[in-house]
């Protein structure tokens, strides 16, 4: 028994070693699209910092705000006179003879005091414009936030599909390599046996070696597709990860028209939104200058205790310590800048009008890429339907040629020419379900959908 618990001990060490010295590398993860959009807004980097944004603009918005609250501060003071200034009198207020002086020392060579003072504004224009701006900026950040949301949602479909496109390009290259190998060894033995020319096996040969090039590449992509999701999901680019959906039925899936239907309300827009923000802040600077022709009022009051002495007696419970206290209240009102602040007001103003003219061109922006969006994805979609007939043609070609090289009808470099045309064709519907998805991803963001749907 003693034994058993001796190799459960040291079992126990043994996978809790393992376990602790297990990289972050060796992380198995596997994701639909959905849940890798939901994984990647929670966090990936961009998601992480976006928030972290946020939250300092709520630190900022409270230091604004705390500008109007009561502040306090405390001072503490402990002065040691080296030397004594020296004060000069007449001669006969000490008793001297008059026209003379007499060098006289006022006051201790030791002092301490301690002294507290709050300090409250009571009126400031500025001040009040500050607590606007402040939440002005944190909506900015929150919608800031969002827009970083949509951008990566949008990466996240982008780096999915081109995973499934390089894996499905992978299969293709490995099953055109098969076959072909195969057409060149029969070829190759039919010209050992004297019953073809040569050039039917080199131009099969020519073929196989580019598609054997063509998938060393695919499967490199593959690696790097796969490294650039995980860099976009937020996790280590060297992690174990797998994607559940598959490329033809996320391919249907995003066929769906009915986003192309949904009313584009601009001001849902995002990029609307921050192009607002930015007029608002012009707005906001014209409101501050004025303000600055506004008196400034705020008070103080103090109180302090002070001890003097020519030794350093202070922590003595015998020793005098004197009361103080202050009541004060300052008005500071501008009268006369040299028209200084006439003309920041001005400049002010100018920058306003500018930004206003620059909110029209961000609206008439944001409705042409709508506009462009919608087009790019039903074009993706009708190039979609185009690549899939032409594949369905490319392979009824290539399997007549096979039939009519088999048969002694077609020669070897006919064959390569239908090949070559299928392997183009079966590319470009790879491509253009990839464009169906990216397309539609590109639309859904102008429409601000952060959150999949």
């Amino acid at each position: 028994m003693k034994n058993n618990l001796w190799l459960f001990c040291l079992g126990w060490l043994c996978i809790t070693t393992i376990q602790a010295q297990q990289s972050p590398t060796d992380s198995i993860y596997s994701f639909t699209l959905n849940e890798a959009i939901e994984f990647a807004l929670e966090n990936s980097y961009q998601s992480i910092n976006a928030r972290r944004d946020v939250a300092k603009a709520l630190k900022r918005k409270w230091e604004t705000t705390a500008d109007g609250l009561p502040q306090i501060s405390g001072v503490i003071d402990y002065q040691n006179q080296l030397k004594q200034p020296v004060t000069l009198i007449p001669g006969e207020v000490a008793g001297g003879n008059p026209g003379t002086f007499v060098p006289v020392v006022f006051g201790t060579k030791q002092q301490a005091s301690a002294t507290a003072t709050l300090n409250q504004l009571i009126f400031d224009g500025s001040y009040l414009v500050g607590l606007e701006a402040a939440k002005s900026f944190l909506q900015f950040n929150n919608d800031s936030e969002e827009k970083v949301l949509l951008e990566v949602k949008k990466g996240v479909i982008n780096a999915y599909g081109s995973v499934l496109v390089a894996q499905e390009s992978v299969k293709i290259l490995q099953n055109n390599a098969s076959t072909l190998e195969k057409n060149y060894q029969e070829t190759k033995t039919i010209f050992e046996n004297g019953l073809a020319e040569e050039e039917d096996a080199e131009q099969l040969q020519i073929t196989l070696l580019q598609i054997k090039n063509q998938l060393s590449n695919a499967e490199r992509l593959e690696e790097i597709a796969l490294q650039m999701f995980n860099l976009a999901i937020g996790v280590d680019v060297n992690s174990n990860t797998t994607l559940s959906d598959d490329l033809d039925s996320l391919t249907m899936k995003n066929m769906d028209q009915s986003v192309t239907t949904t009313p584009f309300i601009m001001e849902n827009n995002v990029d609307y939104r921050l192009a607002f923000l930015l007029t608002e802040q012009r707005r906001l600077e014209l409101k501050l200058e004025k303000s600055r022709a506004l008196p400034r009022l705020s008070a103080f009051v103090n109180y302090g205790t002070s001890a003097f002495d020519n030794d350093f007696v202070f922590f003595d419970s015998d020793t005098r310590w004197f009361q103080s206290s202050v009541l004060g209240v300052s008005l500071n009102i501008p009268i006369f800048s040299s028209l200084k602040r006439s003309a920041r007001s001005q400049q002010a103003k100018i920058a306003f009008e500018q930004s206003n003219t620059d909110f029209i061109r961000a609206q008439q922006e944001i409705q042409l890429q709508y506009n462009s969006a919608i087009s790019d994805y039903k074009l993706s979609i009708e190039n979609f339907d185009t690549s899939k007939q032409n594949l369905a043609l490319a392979e009824r070609i290539e399997k007549k040629n096979q039939i009519k090289y088999s048969e002694g009808l077609a020669t070897s470099f006919d064959l390569r020419q239908a090949q070559l045309q299928l392997y183009s064709s079966q590319s470009e519907v790879l491509q253009t379900m990839l464009d169906i998805i990216n397309k539609k991803a590109a639309l859904e963001t102008i429409l601000n959908t952060p959150k999949n749907k």
